[in-house]
């Protein structure tokens, strides 16, 4: 039985001024309802229109089901939503019906699936960036520095400056807009493994092959005090606590090959919290919105932590092999904390910490965060950590170890990259697979998002970085010119840029 309000919509899809239409709508309602058996040609459940429900991505019904004419699309869906969510800017939502976007009128769309009419067409609806990332298509610069392979590459969170670890045991700054080394950093006595930036942008941490972290100011490339050293074996991963729990950033926590986790506060220098229980190697580590820290470990676990104590909440388990890489729903924001695409700036961390509240409030909804496991068992999990310990989906089809794993800036999507030489697309909130991304000729080794969540970049032991198209599910941009295998890239959060690093040792900004 479909709501008493779908004429009210349709006639607010095609009527010039909404206000009239709406107005319209509602003073035939009754007679519709009234004569509701007796239907005009092209009107009602005949033919001429669609029994339709607005579903959001999470499956919650957008008001009672709707009978739409068939000559309603995309654009017309826009209207309705809008109108229906009481949303004072209008803003840009995409359409799907299954796990196939509607890019047709519902007319179209049911004569090519050969659809009945008489069963309801359940239309769900994903809001989309306001704004749009092009993509990047040419190499912009090829900066030479590192004397050994460059291992990690990564963007601060308003996307101003770069930074990047390598072999040859340094630290680099960039400058982005002189495309030239800013800053190099010696402290290190093994490679680099990996750099994390506090979400405010005050600080980088880098970890080494050696154990020790180092903390370093962006602004002057100085070290901040001497090294951190607990860990017995070399650092895997770091993550900061978010800036909408604490600002400015103090705390951040580290894994590390000896199977423990360590929680670091940056003012008093010192490892505040060992979080220990895993057997085997902590090989990632997220510290989520909600205050808790997830670690993997090549003990095929996943370990829940609160962070006052650092006692265990809660052992994730499913996997068969090693836990090779996490992923959160909310990353994009806690990665970028205050700042988005307006490139607005703060004057004062209370400031700051309200701004990313706010961000992080506005992405999560009423959902939990998610998170998302990739195994050497070719296969990954998607949890809901704070509602179960069942994985909500396991996810199958890669061919070789998933090597790396992440969401959609909009948490919308979620990529995988597998040494079977492909990317896959899955729905990030069922964890139901999309499409298959098949054009690198070996294993790929890291994935990278466009800001507004349409385009997926991805580095390979092919030599190439190749842009997909979310939308389309096909090759955008192929992107030759590294001389080796590509380990590390990142799409900058305000989507100008894109940086990539490898083997060859030297780092190469790409620019649309």
């Amino acid at each position: 039985m479909a709501a008493p309000c779908p004429d009210l919509m349709a006639e607010a899809v095609s009527h010039p001024d909404p206000a009239a239409a709406v107005a319209g709508g509602r003073a035939r309602t009754g007679f519709q309802m009234e004569n509701r058996d007796q239907q005009e040609p092209g009107s009602g459940s005949g033919s001429g229109s669609v029994m339709c429900q607005l579903v959001s991505p999470e499956g919650d019904h957008l008001g009672a089901a709707l009978y739409l004419p068939q000559n309603v699309g995309p654009p017309q869906l826009q209207e309705i939503v809008n109108h229906l969510l009481h949303n004072e800017d209008k803003l840009p939502y995409a359409f799907y019906i299954g796990d196939e976007e509607l890019s047709v009128q519902l007319g179209a769309y049911m004569q090519q699936k050969n659809a009945n009419v008489e069963v309801t067409l359940r239309i769900v609806y994903q809001p989309q960036a306001v704004f749009r990332i092009r993509p990047v298509n040419r190499c912009s610069a090829t900066i030479a520095g590192h004397t050994e392979a460059v291992l990690a590459v990564s963007f601060s969170p308003d996307g101003r400056c770069l930074a990047s670890g390598s072999g040859d045991t340094t630290v680099r700054f960039w400058d982005l807009n002189t495309q030239t080394p800013l800053f190099t950093c010696k402290g290190h006595k093994n490679w680099v493994l990996c750099i994390a930036w506090s979400p405010d942008g005050n600080h980088l941490v880098s970890g080494s092959k050696s154990g020790e972290l180092i903390l370093w100011d962006p602004k002057t490339g100085k070290q901040l005090g001497t090294p951190l050293t607990g860990h017995r074996k070399w650092i895997t991963a770091v993550s900061w606590e978010p800036v909408h729990l604490q600002a400015p950033c103090r705390r951040f926590v580290s894994a590390s090959k000896d199977g423990d986790a360590r929680i670091w506060d940056i003012t008093t220098r010192k490892c505040v919290i060992a979080l220990t229980g895993h057997t085997n190697s902590v090989t990632c580590v997220k510290w989520g919105g909600d205050g808790l820290i997830y670690t993997g470990s090549e003990d095929c676990l996943i370990k829940v932590w609160e962070t006052s104590q650092g006692k265990l909440v809660k052992t994730l388990q499913g996997h068969g092999h090693w836990v090779n890489s996490l992923a959160l729903s909310t990353e994009y924001v806690l990665r970028t904390g205050a700042y988005d695409h307006t490139g607005k700036t703060y004057s004062t961390a209370d400031e700051m910490k309200e701004a990313a509240l706010a961000r992080y409030k506005k992405m999560r909804g009423n959902a939990p965060e998610r998170l998302v496991s990739g195994s050497d068992d070719f296969t990954m999990f998607l949890w809901e950590p704070t509602i179960s310990k069942q994985p909500k989906a396991r996810m199958t089809g890669h061919q070789k170890l998933v090597n790396h794993v992440y969401f959609s800036p909009d948490g919308q999507w979620l990529a995988s990259a597998s040494f079977d030489k492909s990317v896959k697309l899955w729905n990030g909130i069922t964890g139901k697979f999309v499409a298959a991304f098949r054009g690198h000729v070996a294993d790929v080794y890291q994935i990278s998002w466009s800001a507004d969540s349409r385009l997926l970049l991805s580095g390979s032991k092919d030599s190439t970085l190749k842009v997909w198209d979310i939308r389309t599910h096909k090759l955008k941009q192929d992107l030759p010119g590294h001389a080796d295998e590509v380990y590390a890239v990142d799409w900058s959060p305000d989507g100008e840029k894109v940086a990539s690093g490898g083997k060859d040792r030297v780092l190469k900004l790409w620019m649309n």
